[in-house]
């Protein structure tokens, strides 16, 4: 039961988030801020607005849990006629992003029932020690590292299944554990990060190149995005890492284990099982059809997005004779709450885009920038949109919204196109601040170590470094090739 004081607090922060929301969309706007250029607040782009900042009170607060938030929203924009309920649930609810979930979540729960998931951990571990520290690293630089290649969303299917195995190995007390929130968050920053360093690393970097091909006829090939992301992504894992440590200081320097142990137990780890086996193959096949996705478009002649290799594996298992472990087992093991969190998210999101809301909040936070000088301006760029992504649920929402935007304002400002889209395509995918702002982050969360404020606590710090060292990369390469 409850406690009155903590009763009272969620109290306060609901009939808050009611208030805030009430406000909002009762205000009167004046004309000269309702129309900015060619962006228009409208009636109906307001009361969106006002849901979703009675969503963001409720995530930050934990007033309620977080999916019920979500579902909550998605109530009260039907409610405010933003609109038809059945075309906001068809927008979250009908996207691809929920098989995609399903499908990881089945395979990480594989990975960890099978055993392989623990097999994995100690292979790592007998590589970086026992030092939680440099546990913290290791994860953060594989992930980097891995999703320069694999897009970031898969690359945090991987990883978080390898750290709950060695958090339970552990018998580290969930939402309690430094440690615990740390390594978890560092399976999502670690993944997010590497996105930005090639065209193949995130969603929103390919629709980037497209849009500046299609609105200003400029080319953007795989080493040139590399330029500038390769060296962004390799200095920002390592300032990540300190901001973990600064935030959630390890409970423990060392695992129980001592660093010889560790190695001695990879050595006597018995053979690979059948699970094991079976799981690895379908995991690598995974991989696979992830990385080989543009050949098989071709070949195919059907368009695959993300979550279709991932579901039809994760369908393979259940074949007769492939595996002894059965639904039931693992149903367990997949978070709905964590679904439903980021597919309302994305209902939320999706009627800021279609309102006008979110090209409204865009073009009056960054249609100043022509006055500013070179750094600077790439610094409010990167930095604003890193802030935005605070309501944008989905990176290639950003990307869709973002981007014509800032090629638009360029032309409009007379300056290089690729001076201000580029700093902007680079940020797009990155989400450090809400859980909810990327479907990267709700994978980690969903294990249930951390909180949407744990994550926000580091992450605003993570923003703000971040976009220094991103805006800084940017704008000095960019001297050398001209761009600035």
């Amino acid at each position: 039961m409850k406690t009155h004081h903590v009763l009272r607090q969620q109290l306060i922060y609901f009939f808050l988030a009611l208030a805030a929301m009430i406000v909002v969309k009762q205000m009167p706007i004046a004309d000269s801020v309702r129309y900015v250029g060619d962006a228009e607040l409208t009636q109906t782009a307001q009361a969106a607005l006002s849901v979703l900042v009675f969503a963001l009170v409720l995530w930050m607060s934990e007033a309620i849990p977080f999916h019920i938030t979500g579902l909550l929203s998605v109530v009260l924009l039907a409610l405010f006629k933003v609109d038809t309920y059945v075309t906001i649930v068809k927008e979250g609810f009908g996207n691809n992003t929920v098989t995609f979930f399903i499908g990881v979540l089945v395979l990480s729960a594989f990975i960890t029932s099978s055993g392989l998931g623990k097999r994995i951990g100690v292979l790592i571990l007998s590589k970086t020690g026992n030092s939680t520290s440099r546990i913290l690293f290791g994860f953060m630089m594989t992930g980097t590292v891995l999703s320069m290649w694999i897009t970031n969303m898969a690359v945090a299917a991987m990883l978080m299944p390898l750290a709950v195995a060695i958090l339970e190995e552990e018998g580290v007390e969930k939402l309690k554990s430094n440690f615990g929130k740390a390594l978890l968050i560092a399976c999502a920053w670690g993944s997010i990060i590497g996105g930005i360093a090639t065209p193949s690393g995130a969603g929103p970097n390919a629709l980037a190149i497209g849009f500046l091909r299609e609105m200003a006829g400029i080319d953007v090939s795989f080493a040139q995005w590399m330029l500038y992301g390769v060296p962004a992504a390799l200095l920002m894992a390592p300032v990540g890492w300190v901001i973990l440590l600064l935030f959630f200081k390890p409970e423990m320097t060392h695992l129980k284990k001592s660093k010889e142990e560790l190695k001695a137990e990879l050595d006597t780890l018995p053979a690979m099982n059948r699970e094991e086996i079976v799981t690895m193959i379908l995991f690598l096949f995974t991989v696979l059809l992830w990385l080989s996705t543009p050949l098989l478009k071709t070949w195919l002649g059907i368009a695959i997005p993300i979550s279709m290799p991932v579901l039809f594996t994760s369908c393979l298992f259940f074949l007769p004779g492939v595996s002894g472990i059965h639904w039931r087992d693992i149903e367990s093991q997949v978070s709905w709450s964590g679904i439903i969190l980021i597919v309302s998210g994305i209902s939320v999101g999706m009627m800021l885009y279609t309102t006008g809301a979110a090209r409204w909040l865009s073009v009056v936070l960054l249609s100043g920038i022509g006055s500013l000088p070179g750094f600077l301006m790439v610094f409010v760029i990167v930095f604003i949109i890193s802030m935005l992504k605070i309501i944008f649920s989905s990176n290639t929402v950003t990307a869709t919204i973002i981007i014509p935007i800032m090629i638009e304002l360029a032309v409009a400002l007379g300056l290089p196109v690729m001076s201000v889209a580029l700093p902007a395509s680079l940020v797009a995918s990155l989400a450090f601040i809400l859980v909810t702002s990327s479907p990267t982050n709700v994978i980690p969360y969903s294990a249930g170590y951390f909180s949407i404020k744990d994550f926000a606590k580091g992450g605003l710090v993570m923003t703000v470094f971040g976009s220094l060292i991103l805006s800084s990369v940017v704008y000095l390469i960019g001297q050398f090739t001209g761009i600035y």
